[in-house]
């Protein structure tokens, strides 16, 4: 087998290396993975560059999420052909996985491979920050930074699909009708003039969700209503949260994070199963679809990791074994 493998916290393209590994056998109740897609999150580079929220034993594998065939299994749950996302961290930047089959999720027919690929993180992110801390009834307003954003995307889908009404807070004007056609409900520039003229309509979101940090966040808080509750969940301003004293007095406002991992290895197996399962009939569907911007062999992954940065991506970047 192939994968990708760092021997040595640092930067991506100093430290990541393509290997020729051995396949090991397998034990009872593992399953191995031909892996057909992977994408390239930032979390992957935080993984390599050891800044991440866990560190992993080295030498290791990246890739946080992937979807894969299943060539071998000693699991009674999975037979050859079927296909599969990974739940649990396994390194799915590699031509194969070996995991225990409880850390699979079965996939159903005709799902398209891509977009499974992108299932465990985005769309569940989107799903968690939209029942899992409060539960807004329909017709209820949520308020979201970085709209635009993989998650944003999801949230903007998943919430149409549960009668949540979104108002979004983008950087540039011109995503305002692409975000729209998705089913936003508003989209406006975040920045303080669009946040003040949307408060004078007094719009109260019940839900604020954050990915950004610094001023971005502030006008998230100031969009709530009284009471409502602030999940960040993402960092990309790389600036932190900050919170006026009258925000916590008058308002009274809640703040959470969210991490996925954490759900995921903590939840009930069964609740992990059948909010996958949701999510994948929502994609099968096409009411769920996550734009991929470029598809990399495992070889060109300097080249993967370059588009992760290009200030004109839109969508993911897979790499594909």
């Amino acid at each position: 087998m192939q994968a990708l493998r760092f021997h040595e916290f640092g930067k991506p393209l100093e430290v990541l290396r393509l290997e020729e590994l051995e396949l090991p056998s397998l034990d009872d109740g593992e399953v191995r993975l031909k892996m057909l897609a992977a994408p390239v999150n930032p979390a992957d580079l935080n993984l390599i560059e050891g800044t991440y929220g866990v560190k992993p034993p080295l030498p290791a594998v990246p890739g946080i999420e992937g979807c894969g065939e299943v060539v071998e299994s000693r699991s009674p749950d999975f037979v050859a052909g079927d296909r599969a996302i990974i739940l649990r961290r396994a390194g799915s930047w590699a031509s194969h996985v070996q995991i225990s089959a409880e850390h699979l999720f079965k996939l159903p027919a005709g799902m398209d491979v891509q977009q499974a690929a992108m299932l465990k993180v985005n769309p569940a992110t989107a799903w968690r920050l939209l029942t899992g801390f409060e539960r807004p009834a329909a017709g209820s307003w949520i308020v979201q930074n970085a709209a635009n954003s993989a998650v944003g995307r999801c949230v903007i889908a998943v919430a149409k699909s549960l009668g949540i009404r979104t108002m979004n807070l983008v950087r540039r004007e011109e995503l305002r009708d692409e975000l729209l056609a998705l089913g936003a409900d508003e989209v406006l520039l975040d920045d303080d003039a669009a946040v003040e003229s949307a408060k004078q309509r007094e719009i109260r979101p019940v839900l604020g969700f954050n990915c950004v940090g610094g001023e971005s966040a502030l006008r998230v808080m100031n969009l709530l209503a009284p009471g409502a509750t602030h999940v960040t969940y993402g960092a990309m301003a790389r600036r932190p949260l900050t919170v006026p004293n009258g925000l916590l007095i008058f308002k009274d406002l809640k703040f959470r994070g969210l991490w996925i991992t954490k759900w995921i290895e903590g939840a009930p197996k069964e609740e992990v199963r059948e909010v996958y399962g949701e999510l994948a009939k929502m994609i099968v569907r096409g009411e769920l679809t996550m734009p991929v911007d470029r598809i990399f062999p495992l070889a060109e992954f300097a080249g993967a990791i370059e588009a992760l940065a290009a200030p004109e991506r839109n969508g993911k970047v897979l790499l594909a074994p």
